[in-house]
This record gives C-alpha cells, structure tokens and sequence, in this order.
C-alpha cells in the first residue's frame, strides 16, 4: 500500500474519492506521524487533532451519500501560523497575540476549506515572519528533518519541515524576502512564490490585527509541496480575485503552451558576482545544466543588463522601511528586537558584504518616514519591474540559486554565515538570490537539484515572467523529470 505520509496531495485526494482508504485513515495516519516526530521538529505549533478526526469523519460521511466538497476532499493540510484560521489559535510566533482566536479565515485558507481540506494544526515560523530562521519567544525553534541541528529556514520554517516530514500533504506560506523558497530549498521540498498581487493577502499578519494594511507591495502568498503537480494544484484553488483585496486584479490563469521543453529557451545563472554562492551549490547548478544538455535542451548563462544586487538590495530595504513601518505596534520589546536584528546584520560578517545588507543605512526612512519618499521609492521600483520584464521577454524560464548556502546551524537571530571560509551577513547570505523577484514582483518556484557532501538538499529557483505561473510550473516539471533529485529525508517513514 501507498505510504500515506509521503503520498501526494492529489494522489491522496483520488484514494479517497475512489474509497481506497478513508479520510479518517489518512488524517490517522498523519496524526501519528506528528505524534512520533513533532516533538523533535518543532514544525507544527498549534494541533487542532480533535476537529480533523471530526471534519474527516464528516468527508467520509459526504462520500458515502455521493458528495464531493472538492478537488482536496479529506485531504491533511497544515497552515502557517502567519494566516488567520477561524477559531484555532494565530500567533506569528509574537507574544502579544500568543492567544488570539480569529473569527475569520484568511481568504486563501477559506478557499481550500471550500474544497474540502483537513488542517491538522499550525506550522512554527520566525516570529512575525522577521528572520530566515523558525525561531520565536513562544514556540522551541523548528528544526530540518535532515540534520536537527540544521534550522529549515525561515519564516516558513515549519512549513517545510512538517512537508518534507510527512506530516501534513500540503502547506501555506507567505513570501516577502524568500520567506517559502528559503526553507523549501533547506528542506528539499518544491515551494511557489507567485506573481505579486496574484493571490489575495487578506488574513495575513505580520501586519498585526488592528494596524493598517501596509504590505501591500513584494508579500505574496505561496505554498510547499512534495510535488510540482500539488503546487499548481493549490495554486489554482488560491489563486484570483479577491473582494477582501481589491487590488487583486482579475487576470485569469494562464494556458500552458505544451511546447516540448527542447524547445524552451532557458537561462541561467550559477552565482551573482557581488555575491557568490558555496562550491557545492555551484556544482549542483552545472549538474543541472549538464543533464538539460544532455537531454537536448538549450541553455544559455546570462544575467540582465545593468543587472546591479547592491543597487536592488538598496531598493528592496527602501521599500521594506517604508511598508513596514505602520504594520506592527511601536512597542518596547517589538523595537528592541527590530534595532537588535538591525545592529547584527550591519555589524557582522566580511565589510564589503556588510555594504549590502546594512539595514541600518534604512534607519531614516523608518524612524521619518516622509510621502515623497515613498512615491519615489514606489517609482523605482516600478521601474526596475519595467527593466526586468523586458529582460526576461526573449526567455521563457531563468534558472536562478535560492541562497548562497545550503541549511546552516541553528545560530541567534541574523547572525552571519560562512560560506566558503568567508562570513556572509545573514539578509545577505539568505535573501540576495530571493529578494530581487519580490522587488520586481516576478513569479519563481523552487525545485530540487542535488545535496551537499554532508546529506543537506539544494534547490533551485525556476524563475519567469508575471502572470505566467502555469507556463512556469508545466517547465519547471519538464526539468523536473530530467534533474529527479526529489528524496525524502530518511528516518521519518512509518
């Protein structure tokens, strides 16, 4: 039989549908993984175990009258604990909200409870989304299936550990700086940034409940998987307009063109030159490469013109200062966190890097924050999504690391990363491959392509242009099957 813990989402959803096994099964079967593995993940923060027994008794009820909720019928989910679920506990891993209860979904939960998902429970993250670590003053820090001393990443941290541990089918996260393409690269998992704007935000903290709706450029909303054909399934359940968002415009999605993938024009990229990755990571990259010539595709290294990280990650922190600022209540512990996390990144690691990330050059904009300023920075920014559209418009997919590194160990908060005998500072050792795509609002997916010499996974962003996920998923497959480097980390089946 099919091990459940590590069966697909769709192909769970087509075991129950044709009753070969009932969701009160499955869900039993993933209620048992968490209780074997959670207590040393720490992937999973909030269990709701007693209204999954009950919803997925009800799903077997349905069937047995005839009825079907949906494409995700019965199915086990968990749920970062960034979105609000009716009900059921949402921290963000921040102490003020360490027992509050929405009384309303976030839109894209409510959307796959339409279609009959079971969530199981929340998945740990950083606190407020604000590290590319899983650790909070509320929960024990969320640890990699592949090495408990190694963090999943962050915010999404949990998200890919409880996916990549089999103990949920399919996971919600959001993506501001890298936030579900990080970790699912940690945790050798697939995890989808889209399109900015393509998927309503309405629900998500970190802008905590009562402030202003102020992330209202680069945060997305994305989702973890053990298979491509899962992330484009919730991606087309998620996906759309938006009355709680109406700056979620009603484009449809995409048609795929059902090209043969030798017939793609693809680019690539192993390393920006002002930031370059580990050697492991670079090898990986030229496997791929490699296995695509191979198989008669056509590949082409390349980077846009003009195509400046400092000049981005510049950009990127403008940006952040100014719709970060009215998100979260100035109070004493949430300022001394944010200054601390400030001072380590800027003081830490090798002084050329530090240029790049030093968030503390941002300090103006945050503490004075002026209108003008914000329409420029705005204007930028529309003008560097202008600039890479038109790059991208000759190719149809670029092939892009996701970080300088593979999973690092556990360390306090943006502490730097070595990379190569060299310490990188922590936004920039994480999020100089991510942030850009935020900042330009381009949809990128990530799929795994190798392992490092210590058994730790290495993914791949597959990167195009906006509003052409479908296309991009269908291409991302076609690498897929040729690259087959997707595994399961060992120890975790029943």
């Amino acid at each position: 039989m099919t091990n459940l813990n590590f069966a697909s989402a769709h192909q769970l959803a087509r075991m129950i549908r044709e009753k070969e096994v009932s969701s009160v099964e499955v869900i039993d079967a993933y209620l048992a993984q968490i209780g074997k593995y959670n207590s040393q993940l720490n992937a999973i923060c909030t269990l709701d175990a007693d209204n999954a027994r009950t919803k997925a008794k009800l799903a077997d009820e349905a069937l047995a009258k005839g009825e079907n909720w949906g494409a995700l019928h019965g199915v086990p989910i968990t749920i970062k604990d960034i979105f609000e679920t009716a009900n059921l506990r949402t921290t963000a891993g921040y102490i003020p909200l360490k027992n509050y209860l929405p009384q309303q979904d976030a839109t894209v939960v409510a959307r796959l409870r339409s279609v009959g998902a079971v969530i199981l429970g929340k998945t740990n993250m950083a606190e407020l989304a604000g590290d590319y670590q899983s650790t909070n003053s509320l929960f024990p820090r969320a640890n990699n299936p592949w090495n408990l001393e190694y963090t999943p990443g962050g915010s999404s941290g949990g998200s890919a550990a409880a996916i990549a541990a089999g103990l949920s089918a399919l996971d919600l996260g959001n993506d501001f700086a890298g936030s579900v393409r990080q970790p699912a690269h940690f945790c050798g998992v697939y995890g989808l940034k889209p399109t900015d704007r393509r998927i309503s935000t309405a629900g998500t903290i970190p802008e905590v409940p009562g402030m202003p709706i102020c992330l209202r450029q680069m945060m997305t909303v994305g989702c973890f998987a053990r298979s491509l054909e899962d992330i484009r399934l919730c991606f087309s359940l998620i996906a759309g307009a938006d009355i709680r968002r109406p700056d979620v415009p009603p484009i449809p999605l995409d048609v795929p063109s059902g090209k043969a993938l030798q017939n793609f024009k693809i680019a690539w990229i192993d390393e920006w030159e002002e930031v370059p990755v580990s050697g492991e990571t670079k090898v990986a990259m030229h496997n791929v490469m490699q296995k695509l010539s191979q198989a008669g595709v056509e590949t082409k290294r390349w980077l846009p013109p003009n195509f400046n990280i400092s000049n981005m990650l510049n950009l990127y922190s403008r940006m952040t200062a100014y719709i970060n600022n009215y998100a979260q209540p100035k109070d004493k512990y949430n300022i001394r966190r944010s200054l601390e996390l400030i001072y380590r990144t800027a003081t830490q690691g090798d002084k050329q890097l530090r240029k790049l990330g030093d968030f503390s050059r941002f300090l103006p904009e945050l503490l004075n924050p002026t209108l003008k300023g914000y329409f420029e920075t705005l204007t930028e920014r529309d003008n560097f999504t202008a600039q890479i559209d038109a790059a991208l418009e000759p190719w149809d997919v670029w092939l892009v690391p996701v970080a300088a590194t593979s999973a690092f160990t556990h360390r306090p908060a943006w502490s730097a990363v070595d990379i190569n005998g060299k310490l990188y500072p922590h936004g920039v050792a994480n999020g100089a491959y991510t942030m850009p795509f935020n900042l330009s609002g381009h949809p990128a997916v990530v799929i795994p392509i190798g392992q490092t010499q210590n058994g730790l996974p290495i993914g791949m962003q597959v990167v195009s242009k906006r509003w052409q996920e479908i296309e991009m998923l269908a291409i991302a497959q076609e690498i897929d099957h040729i690259v087959g480097a997707f595994q399961n980390p060992s120890g975790y089946s029943n």
